[in-house]
């Protein structure tokens, strides 16, 4: 911890000294000012050191492997542990003054002043170790490892054995801390443990047979994988057996968080400049206009598809059926992800063209099937590398419609229609998510980096939607119309989250919302009420970060007039990792 006491005493017995003794001591005058200035750096190393030893998954995650072997066991003394880190937070911020720090520090002040309130919130109040059996999962913590290229196979598979050997512990520890879980959650924990099986079945024994490890290593890696295999099947014997088959579904705990909770959770996790209440009646706002442009764009494009047709008086009958109509168009089911694939190269040619941001070619993006143990939740997303690893791929994980009955892939294709996949791949890709993220690995403030807002990072991809579609990309009536959709899409991702969660909307309410207001399939609608089931304040981040960021753009392009530079927005924009919106508006605007 660095203090300033040895000034203060300096101070203090100024008057004692004399002339000459006042010129011999300016220069360490100066130096112990210089150490002051300093000493917020060394508390912020200090932090991710003890940030890393109480979450070693969380350090996989982002990249840092020097605890990849370690497996912490969610039990009672882990929260203390966890407990202890925010204290330690607490007391180091008190030992500086706030408005003698550097913008930067400010933010990073702030941020950990929040993360350590989250980590009170969670453990405390929150207490989803009790109501969420999903939480317990080895999946991403062996891929974390097994995907890192700057290991050999021998060494990761060293480090997973050391963490499977406390598997049946990590498992145990789950068992008794699963108090009155939600059905939901519990259905989703045995679906993705499930899934977390291949890396027994297939990648274990692959891996091991071309290892140079020692008889010993692998009869250890055998006998460790063995008991934490054991394990996972326990667990959702335990969920299925213990848990549903003994539980009235409809009177387990409710995955409904409640208002108080959720605004709370919204204040830590979205870390907005507006309350929730706020933002919801500006999504409203949004999506009265939203309603009205589409309504203007559909009655330009009715007689070129829909001339022999009549026209409904009911708006929002009118729109879908022309969206309905053009949603006819869209790739096949089993070139669901080649498609995609394609698409790609298109929009780099056209940032390029279009000096809207510098891109990374050397970063490689691979789009594949997502992976068993992480389906369930979302049907496309950004897997990116943690800024300790920042050489590796980024993956698009992207679920094939193989599962599907063709109804539903039917559904799901008018929904990702050939104007919807580009805006997805915007979205998702570039210069959304993935291109966000490459600069913020660039970062040299780490705290900014590893603690990413989600608001921020959602944000982003949803404003490059909006900036891309105003650049003139795919320009056509037919594209702003899908756009418009798309971002109705957004704006009732909040509204949806906000009232199941605090109004007690139902599953008919969510689909009147989705289906008949935001002219989205009916797959589609089931599948946002079951991600709404699954996550709470999450959805809210989409408009959220889109409002702040384009609010801020307007302001500076007021502020700067004909200096503004929309490339160098961009990139000074995400040159700050992925902190939330409003701090760095604070570092752009000078506040």
């Amino acid at each position: 911890m660095a203090h300033c006491s040895k000034l203060t005493a300096f101070i203090t017995l100024r008057p004692q000294i004399s002339a000459m003794k006042k010129l011999l001591i300016i220069p360490a005058l100066l130096l112990l000012l210089s150490s002051c200035q300093k000493s917020f750096d060394t508390t912020k190393q200090e932090f991710i050191k003890k940030l890393w030893v109480t979450y070693p998954g969380f350090a996989t995650s982002q990249g840092y492997h020097k605890y990849d072997s370690v497996l912490v066991v969610p039990n009672q003394e882990s929260r203390y542990a966890e407990l202890r880190l925010a204290k330690w937070i607490e007391n180091e911020l008190a030992d500086f003054k706030f408005e003698k720090l550097s913008a930067n520090d400010k933010t990073d002040y702030r941020i950990l002043q929040d993360y350590a309130k989250s980590i009170r919130f969670n453990v405390n109040e929150f207490k989803s170790h009790e109501w969420d059996p999903s939480s317990y999962n080895l999946g991403g913590a062996i891929f974390g490892v097994m995907d890192y290229k700057g290991e050999s196979v021998d060494d990761k598979l060293r480090a997973i054995s050391s963490k499977l050997k406390n598997a049946p512990a990590y498992f145990e520890a789950a068992k008794a801390n699963i108090h009155n879980p939600t059905f939901e959650h519990t259905s989703l924990a045995i679906k993705q443990n499930n899934g977390s099986l291949y890396f027994f079945k297939s990648v274990f024994p692959d891996s091991l047979a071309t290892s140079k490890l020692s008889d010993a290593e692998k009869a250890a890696f055998n006998t460790n994988a063995a008991a934490a295999q054991k394990a996972i099947e326990g667990y959702v014997s335990f969920l299925q057996t213990d848990v549903l088959a003994k539980s009235d579904t409809t009177k387990m705990r409710s995955f409904r968080i409640g208002k108080s909770l959720y605004a709370k959770k919204f204040l830590l996790d979205i870390d907005s400049r507006y309350t929730a209440d706020e933002m919801y009646a500006k999504a409203e706002a949004r999506k009265a206009w939203l309603h009205q442009d589409m309504n203007r764009l559909t009655d330009s494009l009715w007689p070129k598809y829909l001339a022999k047709v009549a026209a409904p008086v009911d708006t929002l009958a009118k729109i879908k059926m022309l969206i309905d109509k053009i949603s006819e168009q869209h790739c096949q089911a089993d070139s669901f992800m080649s498609t995609i694939e394609k698409q790609l190269p298109e929009l780099t040619t056209f940032i390029n063209a279009h000096h809207l941001i510098d891109l990374d070619s050397t970063k490689p993006l691979k789009v594949r099937k997502t992976p068993e143990y992480a389906a369930g939740v979302a049907g496309a997303g950004i897997d990116a590398p943690g800024p300790y690893d920042k050489q590796a791929a980024t993956y698009y994980n992207v679920t094939p419609l193989t599962g599907y009955t063709p109804e539903e892939a039917e559904s799901y294709l008018r929904e990702y229609n050939n104007y919807v996949l580009q805006i997805l791949n915007i979205h998702e890709a570039i210069p959304g998510h993935y291109t966000q993220l490459i600069y913020a690995n660039r970062t040299p403030d780490i705290i900014k980096t590893i603690f990413g807002n989600g608001s921020m990072i959602e944000g982003w991809a949803c404003y490059g939607e909006r900036m891309m579609i105003e650049e003139g990309y795919g320009k056509s009536p037919e594209m702003q119309l899908f756009y418009d959709k798309w971002n109705l899409r957004e704006v009732c991702n909040f509204i949806l989250d906000y009232n199941i969660h605090c109004n007690n909307w139902s599953e008919g309410q969510v689909l009147d919302l989705i289906v008949k207001q935001a002219f989205q399939q009916t797959a589609e609608a089931h599948e946002k009420w079951k991600r709404a089931t699954l996550s709470q304040v999450q959805l809210a981040s989409y408009f959220n970060g889109l409002t702040e960021i384009y609010e801020l753009r307007e302001e500076m392009k007021q502020k700067q007039g004909a200096q503004f530079d929309l490339k160098k927005f961009h990139e000074q924009f995400l040159s700050y990792g992925s902190a939330p919106v409003k701090e760095i508006r604070a570092l752009m605007l000078g506040n």
